[in-house]
């Protein structure tokens, strides 16, 4: 079959699944039901997901009983214990999709989502998905790519490095290249580990990054090491002579971009996921008026080694829905959230900055070139590896976020703090069950 026409089925297959999910409320007088939804949204994120929820409703009758919380994976935990898990929930990484599959709490969906549906994702995302198994237990709901570099094209003119080298002597060529920011409480430091996990991932490549993301690489590793060094030199300047910016400890990292757009600019180049570009339009006075993508603000992708595209695999993060109780309403949800109606929900919602990793959701869709740019980079083919901390158990991945802290204040102490990093992997990481693949494509 061709794709086009594979396509075509696809849409008619799943058309009809949501028409019969719409017929069972209009059966008789039975009410279509309800499904419970837990995520971690709010605010702006909880409204724009409602209008995927409401557009759902309008399609099938069934209601939606949503639940947001910063603590998911607690809230998430105790209602599994007590026995009463959401019929839906939104999990923030593979790494938990495949803790709760292997437990068997996670339901598979291989009879809920056509196979010809996820022709819709690339290759690197079913990897994701299936968690390293036979069966598909996740729908992307939306994803962010990290490897990426913001700058101001009005003030930084040169073309963008095409390799780590090049990349440290722009920064060693500025005399306050790095907007920084770590105080995220509370898991402050985890704009660190991003760094690390980025550079990693780049100078030794995915298939040591998968090692390391897996636990089944030392800390104590020379490459592990070598990126907490490359960091450490990116951020002092290849000769050592800035010091440590330890303000960034105190930095909110939603903050530390805003002296990009001063006057004059604190500072040049910001590494941070394609989620910050709804800081940098939330910012108000600044002397240009708000940051516009485009005008105000680009990005260029962090380099590999070489420079060449087949080095230059992309660090991502995605919220994935997963189906924890078989109910004909928690069915229709999840193959609702599959379908290009769906996908294009929240990423045309105007400043909502949110992508699908959906082929079929086309640029037209997004509103900006910056956006599009990252859309492309989500649906094109190539080797995407998702947040390593994101996949290590909680007691690895804060140890992680503590040990960037660490490094910041005292870059002399990164032995002691690796060798205390292994000491954690080998109690806590080495003896877990085998985590779920952090690289795909």
């Amino acid at each position: 079959m061709t794709p086009r026409r594979t396509r075509q089925a696809a849409g008619l297959l799943l058309a009809l699944a949501l028409a019969a999910d719409a017929a069972l409320g209009a059966c008789g007088s039975a009410s279509p039901g309800t499904v419970s939804v837990l995520a971690s949204w709010s605010g702006a994120e909880r409204a724009a997901f409602q209008q995927v929820l409401d557009r759902f409703t309008a399609r099938t009758g069934i209601q939606v009983d949503f639940q947001g919380t910063r603590a998911l994976s607690q809230v998430l935990a105790s209602d599994i214990d007590k026995g009463d898990p959401p019929d839906v929930a939104m999990l923030p990484s593979p790494g938990e999709l495949s803790d709760y599959a292997q437990r068997r709490l996670l339901l598979p969906l291989d009879d809920v989502i056509s196979p010809d549906q996820e022709v819709a994702y690339g290759p690197q995302w079913h990897t994701l998905a299936r968690v390293g198994t036979e069966h598909l237990y996740g729908v992307p709901v939306k994803a962010d790519v990290k490897s990426l570099v913001w700058y101001d094209p009005a003030r930084l003119t040169s073309p963008p490095p095409q390799n780590l080298d090049l990349l440290m002597a722009l920064g060693g060529g500025l005399a306050s290249p790095w907007c920084l920011g770590m105080e995220a409480t509370p898991t402050s430091g985890w704009p660190g580990t991003d760094w690390i996990e980025d550079i990693l991932l780049h100078q030794a490549g995915p298939a040591v990054y998968q090692q390391w993301a897996t636990g089944r690489l030392a800390w104590t590793d020379q490459r592990v090491r070598d990126a907490w060094l490359t960091w450490g030199r990116l951020l002092t300047g290849p000769d050592g002579a800035r010091p440590v910016p330890r303000s960034a400890l105190l930095t909110g990292f939603g903050d530390a971009g805003r002296s990009m757009f001063t006057d004059p600019p604190g500072c040049a180049l910001e590494h941070q996921g394609s989620f910050i570009m709804a800081s940098y339009q939330g910012y108000r006075g600044l002397p240009g008026g708000a940051p516009v993508p485009g005008r105000d603000f680009r990005f260029f992708r962090f380099p590999g080694l070489s420079g060449r595209p087949e080095d230059q695999p992309s660090e991502v993060s995605a919220d994935l829905a997963g189906m924890f109780r078989d109910t004909p309403q928690a069915r229709s949800l999840m193959r609702f959230l599959s379908t290009d109606e769906a996908q294009r929900i929240w990423p045309g919602i105007p400043g909502s900055n949110a992508f699908s990793v959906s082929r079929n959701v086309g640029g037209e869709v997004y509103r900006d070139d910056v956006s599009k740019g990252i859309a492309t980079i989500l649906t094109s083919a190539g080797m995407v590896c998702f947040d390593a901390s994101d996949l290590m158990p909680a007691a690895m991945r804060n140890a992680f976020y503590r040990a960037v802290l660490g490094y910041l204040d005292d870059p002399a102490r990164l032995d002691t703090l690796l060798d205390q990093l292994e000491k954690i992997r080998a109690g806590a990481q080495a003896d877990s069950t085998p985590r779920a693949a952090a690289c795909g494509g």
